[in-house]
């Protein structure tokens, strides 16, 4: 991972070029202009819906969550010179694949997020980038200090897969926090914080898509290598390809077809993607809701769990802060009483 906020472009024509470049593409999307090749952008509601219905395949899978045309390409071609190297790590790699699993969550980071570090480091730990980056999830030694990381020669703390998925966990975390986006988050965590800054600055967009070309060849194809690592493991793309508008656009798409929502219930409530053993009794009994409305918010939830599905949970908006902060103790509780029946919340 490389941030080096203050890196200024050496030549004063390509920074005009790269801003004309920049405004051109805003210009377009502004304009309502759609096309479809691997460099652009859609912004029409209805061309983005059409994605989301049509069946894509991308090396012999097939998926229903929307990928963006400027992908497409570079991920059919991703996978197919790097399929047989991702294909093997499904087993040396499952042990740092399940520790991610268990951590990245505790800390509000989707697990997908693992994908993150196999394209920092393929899971190598003493990986040393050119930049001084150190570890799995290519950690600098001021980020490593500022979580409390002991950074040598001979004790490197970024080079513990344990440690340094906790304080990847928390960077992330941060930065999605400002961002709001998983795709801005990916480019803030390996090209600075600051250049997305300027990016959204100069452009008033927070569309990854819009602003790619004011980042960092390296940057930008980094959120690329990330969408096509996902679509390879998942066989399909998430929440965390897709920006904050493709998502709520993705998200009402998905809401409209599988419940029917009285306008108060939509404006009371949130959407939220969960996976992992929860179970609705638990739950309701933590936030202290109504196990009817819930149910009729979310049918199939148990069900849908238990079959390892991910699920789109919706609860009330008056909640949102109890789940995020609880939703690991009632993950737990939800698996204690699968384990030994008991529903008493201690």
């Amino acid at each position: 991972m490389h941030r080096l906020e203050d890196h200024t472009i050496h030549s004063s024509l390509k920074k005009a070029v790269t801003f004309y470049v920049a405004l051109f593409i805003s210009v377009m999307v502004n304009a309502g202009t759609t096309y479809y090749n691997p460099d652009t952008t859609i912004t029409d509601k209805s061309d983005f819906k059409s994605i989301i219905t049509e069946r894509n395949t991308i090396s012999g899978k097939t998926f229903n969550t929307p990928l963006n045309p400027q992908a497409v390409s570079f991920t059919q071609e991703y996978i197919r010179k790097q399929g047989k190297e991702l294909e093997k790590m499904k087993s040396w790699a499952k042990p740092y694949f399940d520790m991610c699993d268990n951590i990245l969550p505790q800390y509000g980071v989707p697990k997908e997020l693992k994908y993150l570090s196999v394209i920092e480091s393929h899971f190598q730990s003493n990986l040393v980038s050119w930049a001084g980056a150190v570890g799995p999830w290519q950690l600098m030694d001021y980020e490593a200090h500022r979580y409390g990381l002991h950074t040598g020669k001979y004790n490197d703390d970024r080079t513990d897969f344990y440690k340094s998925t906790v304080v990847a966990a928390k960077l992330i975390k941060e930065l999605y926090d400002e961002f709001g986006d998983w795709l801005l988050v990916i480019a803030a965590y390996n090209g600075g914080a600051g250049r997305i800054r300027q990016a959204i600055e100069k452009t008033g967009s927070r569309d990854f898509w819009t602003i790619q070309y004011l980042m960092r060849e390296e940057t930008r194809t980094h959120v690329k290598k990330y969408i096509a690592t996902n679509y390879f493991f998942e066989g399909g793309g998430g929440l965390t390809t897709m920006t904050s508008n493709e998502t709520k656009m993705f998200l009402a798409s998905r809401i409209n077809t599988d419940i029917k929502l009285s306008d108060e219930d939509a404006n009371i409530s949130y959407v939220t993607e969960i996976n992992g053993r929860y179970n609705s009794t638990v739950l309701t009994n933590f936030l202290l809701m109504d196990i009817n409305q819930f149910n009729k918010w979310n049918p199939g939830f148990d069900k849908d769990l238990a079959g390892g599905k991910t699920y789109l949970l919706r609860l009330p908006k008056d909640r949102q802060i109890i789940f995020e902060a609880k939703k690991w103790e009632i993950l737990l509780q939800s698996i204690r009483m699968l384990l030994d029946g008991t529903t008493s919340l201690n």
